[in-house]
């Protein structure tokens, strides 16, 4: 086996960096929608991510999905519906959120998301969300809240829905849903997994495209867009989507859920270093109330129990 071989077999058998690497790429698409807004339109960018996604990944993946096919097909409407919940429905509608919601509200919205993971988790699967699960996302939600609010709670009472807030719950709903039902999902290889849901996804994705185009939404073609496409469809789309699909294979959903509080985290670690932000004493207070409250969310009742004796 050669030193890369032996690196990324190592780097699969780490549930915790897989995720904190997957947030990490997440949190530059999220910036990276928000910044090309008005030059690419948002199914547009949704199509063309995991159009180029598919080119790249179906060849990687073609013989572990000949050999995949009888489990996938024993398990096809969960396949399809993995597909439409976490490629086509959740990115087309983020990216359509983001042209409308403000920055505030819109890491607000990312980030009840394992709230919405616990409860698809419970209504499908009758899967209970554990009490240190329950106050390690309480912590960590608090944590994402300072840093919003940027230490002054009272921003939350000027903070307003509006029609990209909506349209971001509903998109995280759909990533709820689909970081449930991965549980549900057949025991195959995860080339086969992203070779049928990537492609899948962005076929249910091209009607809405074809409709975006004729409505006379285009793309601005420019040096930006290129590399901002070139981005989304290798690092958050192909990578991302198979660091996150181990991790939670590993932990779970519930366990894994947390770990949407990073966004913010990486987030303003972003502006701060790109952005020419200034760091203040709520990011680092904000860090700690999330990662602290990661760290208990992976905490076992057991365990917990143990550590009074």
């Amino acid at each position: 086996m050669s030193l890369l071989s032996r690196a990324f077999a190592w780097l699969f058998n780490r549930p915790y960096l897989l995720l904190a690497l997957t947030f990490l790429f997440w949190a530059i698409n999220i910036v990276l929608g928000r910044y090309v807004a008005g030059s690419i339109p948002p199914v547009a960018l949704a199509q063309v991510r995991w159009a180029g996604a598919s080119l790249i990944i179906l060849p990687f993946a073609w013989p572990h999905l000949k050999r995949d096919w009888p489990a996938i097909r024993g398990s096809f409407a969960v396949m399809l519906l993995l597909a439409a919940s976490g490629i086509g429905a959740y990115n087309t509608l983020a990216y359509y959120g983001l042209q409308y919601t403000e920055a505030l509200n819109g890491l607000l919205m990312q980030s009840i998301a394992p709230l919405v993971i616990g409860l698809w988790s419970l209504i499908l699967f009758r899967d209970r969300m554990t009490a240190a699960q329950i106050t390690g996302v309480c912590l960590s939600l608090g944590g994402v809240i300072l840093i919003i609010c940027r230490g002054d709670p009272g921003v939350l009472l000027h903070m307003t829905l509006n029609i990209g807030d909506i349209i971001m719950l509903v998109a995280i709903s759909c990533y709820g849903f689909y970081s449930a039902l991965l549980k549900k999902g057949p025991r195959i290889h995860y080339l086969s997994m992203l070779g049928f849901t990537i492609p899948a996804g962005a076929a249910m994705i091209l009607p809405f495209c074809l409709w975006e185009i004729a409505s006379g939404k285009v793309m601005h073609a420019t040096p930006l867009t290129f590399a901002v496409l070139a981005y989304v469809v290798v690092i958050p789309s192909v990578v991302a989507y198979m660091f996150f699909n181990r991790g939670v294979a590993l932990i779970g959903p519930n366990r894994a859920g947390p770990f949407f509080h990073l966004l913010p985290v990486f987030g303003s670690i972003i502006a701060i270093l790109f952005l020419g932000e200034q760091p203040r004493w709520y990011h680092g207070a904000g860090y700690a109330l999330i990662l602290g409250g990661i760290a208990l969310a992976q905490l076992s009742l057991a365990r917990i129990r143990s550590f009074g004796r």
